[in-house]
């Protein structure tokens, strides 16, 4: 494992695979544009990287040795870590799914090209940039609708009941533009275009399990539908909300 612990301002990328000639293969590159980047090839050495340093993306292999690669993604996905890519050497559209579910900001075949994988590592830390400018914390922080309140500089969301819900970065951000259009039909599209990326070749199943993950959270702690599907169309948040 390589890890060098140096106060650097560039973005750090943890690169999480059993592989050792792919992970220096990726290292390499990454690092020539421009990224800091520190290798694992566990769980436990990511756990040791995670307990020292801030790291704001890791890009994750499905397939590791002891603890996997999705058992990882749900455990980061429980907190305000980092965003993370899941790589897999198998193309099958139902562990892309999954690993959606796991809260992974996106998935890509191990077999890509490497220029892919740095437009994709760019579309997950500029939505997360975006999400953290001065100029959004300094708008409306705090959504109330339907007894909930989202608080967009905490990135919290607080249940009628007061209990904190726990969001991915995905969903987060899916929430944010539900309540940024209350009571409007958004397509599957538009979302997969702002959550994303306009350049995703994210398909409409996967919003639709991101979605889905995300309703079944709000309406585990309502009564009433929050999120309605619009069939062939898209979905509606469709309740109001107050934003202060």
């Amino acid at each position: 494992m390589s890890l060098s612990l140096d106060v650097v301002t560039e973005t750090k990328v943890v690169i999480v695979d059993g592989d050792d000639s792919f992970r220096a293969q990726i290292l390499s590159y990454l690092t020539r544009n421009g990224y800091t980047v520190l290798d694992a090839a566990s769980a436990v050495q990511l756990d040791e990287i995670l307990s020292q340093t801030t790291v704001d993306l890791v890009i994750l292999d499905i397939l590791l040795p002891g603890e996997d690669g999705l058992s990882i993604c749900r455990r980061l996905a429980q907190g305000p870590g980092p965003s993370v890519i899941l790589l897999s050497a198998m193309a099958d559209e139902v562990d892309r799914i999954v690993g959606l579910e796991m809260g992974a900001d996106d998935y890509i075949s191990k077999a890509c090209n490497p220029r892919e994988l740095l437009a994709r590592i760019r579309a997950v830390l500029r939505r997360r940039t975006d999400e953290e400018t001065p100029e959004r914390r300094r708008g409306k922080n705090l959504h109330k609708f339907s007894g909930f309140l989202l608080d967009m500089s905490r990135r919290e969301l607080k249940a009628p009941n007061g209990v904190i819900i726990l969001l991915t970065e995905r969903e987060f951000s899916l929430l944010g533009l539900f309540l940024s259009n209350p009571k409007t039909v958004m397509s599957r599209q538009e979302l997969i275009q702002s959550t994303y990326g306009p350049d995703s070749a994210i398909d409409h199943r996967a919003i639709d399990v991101q979605v889905g993950r995300l309703r079944r959270k709000l309406e585990a702690c309502h009564n009433e539908p929050i999120i309605k599907t619009h069939r062939g169309v898209g979905y509606m948040l469709v309740c109001d909300v107050l934003k202060s």
